[in-house]
């Protein structure tokens, strides 16, 4: 069991008054404090989003807006992170993989940046990868420029929150031509019964550059609700790549409410290769704004949704500059009566001549009482461009598992094979060591409740 005794927190609920108090506690400048109130009266005007699931469940003033793990901040040796902080991220693996396969790791806990690194290589290219709360001290200029710039504060009313009460999360800078061609890894987790997490991610990849970003995120269940609604703003410069890969293996506690923008500019390229599982509603939409011309997007995404789970995932592109292409293919599982809902959004503008689009969205039902929705929004302004829709909805056929087992597979093998040929696109896009994690998280399910023809 996770002791949480050491850890600073203030009263659940919100105000004015921890604003100020979270601001002053990190020393912020003035500018950041004015943002921050702007917010949290934006917060307090809007209405809750009138689309998706329901967040009734959801009671913002039993959720803890901050916590601090001790006086240990951002340790540049892992020798320095709390012995109970250190062990939970021993058990998941940091900073083991910094050892072996990544250029810089960063780990969260609670509230805070707990540990952050970068190798010495990358650090005298100029790259910089840091704690978004010290990158705001140390580099405030490039901080200033594009914080806010990418996702609106009136976004909607869990953005103006997330703004508000952000804590932590990542600043990765890549100055122009530097190809940073080892991923750097975040991991953000949530071990306090109740809380929020409104970590902020912030990347800039200047002209000619490229850099791979990783996130990890969990939570242990403990049955009281929990909110996670971070923030990540990407700018990608002029023949630039970012890709940002992303597994959010929240527990059924959580509320996941995460935004995600990327900007690019002139045959700039994103990708975004995401999984989302665990959390009890998920409502999580990549979003890539085309701006040049010649800029390309991907969107690869896996979802699982179990018992009492619905995950409402997809993606969003948004084509302003000539000659751009987008492509969306979704995958999504559903089992014990948990709902996975594709919803998506793709609109070319006027301006977007010769503009390519196509999405693939398809769901596999493990079972007859779990469903799948698809909720596209496609919109072309003008007559030179194309976009292609698809979706498809089956479930796993008797006849299937029968051949299978009259080759030696057991009936949990044979569905596992069948799952992991549909998920097959995307698993092979994700990062070796979460594409096991999630392989065997979904094989967990599978063995928990059988399989259910």
């Amino acid at each position: 069991m996770i002791h949480t005794d050491h850890l600073t927190g203030l009263k659940p609920g919100v105000s004015e008054d921890l604003v100020r108090r979270l601001s002053a506690d990190k020393k912020e400048p003035v500018w950041m404090l004015e943002l921050r109130l702007k917010a949290y009266k934006i917060f307090t005007d809007k209405q809750m989003p009138g689309f998706g699931p329901s967040l009734s469940g959801l009671d913002l003033e039993k959720i803890v807006y901050y916590a601090s793990p001790g006086e240990i901040r951002n340790a540049k040796k892992w020798e320095d992170v709390p012995e109970e902080i250190k062990k939970t991220f021993d058990k998941l693996g940091i900073p083991e993989a910094e050892r072996k396969a990544l250029a810089g790791v960063g780990a969260q806990y609670e509230s805070e940046v707990v540990y952050h690194n970068l190798k010495s290589k990358w650090k005298e290219m100029g790259i910089l990868y840091e704690d978004l709360s010290v990158a705001l001290v140390d580099h405030e200029d490039i901080v200033r420029k594009y914080f806010s710039k990418c996702l609106s504060l009136a976004e909607h009313k869990y953005m103006a929150l997330h703004y508000a009460f952000w804590s932590g999360g990542t600043f990765l800078y890549i100055p122009k031509g530097v190809k940073l061609d080892m991923p750097v890894q975040s991991y953000f987790r949530m071990n306090t019964p109740g809380l929020g997490q409104f970590e902020h991610t912030l990347i800039v990849v200047e002209d000619d550059a490229v850099a791979h970003y990783i996130e990890g995120c969990s939570a242990p269940r403990y049955d009281s609700t929990a909110l996670h609604a971070g923030g990540v703003e990407v700018f990608v410069g002029k023949n630039a790549r970012c890709r940002y890969s992303s597994i959010e293996n929240w527990s059924i506690d959580v509320h996941n409410l995460n935004t995600k923008r990327a900007m690019v500019e002139e045959k700039g390229v994103i990708e975004w290769v995401t999984g989302n599982l665990g959390s009890c509603i998920s409502m999580v939409y990549p979003c890539s704004v085309l701006k040049g011309d010649g800029s390309k997007a991907e969107h690869l995404s896996v979802a699982f949704a179990g018992e009492n789970q619905i995950q409402d995932v997809g993606a969003k592109v948004i084509h302003i500059g000539r000659n751009t292409s987008s492509h969306i293919m979704a995958k999504g599982l559903a089992k014990d009566g948990g709902k996975s809902h594709y919803r998506g959004l793709v609109n070319i503008l006027p301006g977007a001549a010769n503009a390519k689009c196509s999405v693939r969205c398809d769901a596999l039902l493990l079972d007859p009482i779990s469903g799948s929705d698809t909720f596209p929004y496609i919109k072309v302004d003008n007559d030179t461009s194309e976009c292609v829709h698809e979706a498809a909805t089956g479930k796993i056929s008797p006849d299937q598992i029968f051949y299978l087992k009259s080759r030696g597979l057991s009936e949990n093998q044979a569905v596992s094979l069948i799952i992991n040929g549909f998920i097959e696109p995307i698993m092979k896009e994700i990062p070796l060591e979460y594409a096991v994690e999630m392989n065997r998280l979904i094989q967990m399910e599978i063995d928990e409740g059988g399989w259910v023809g």
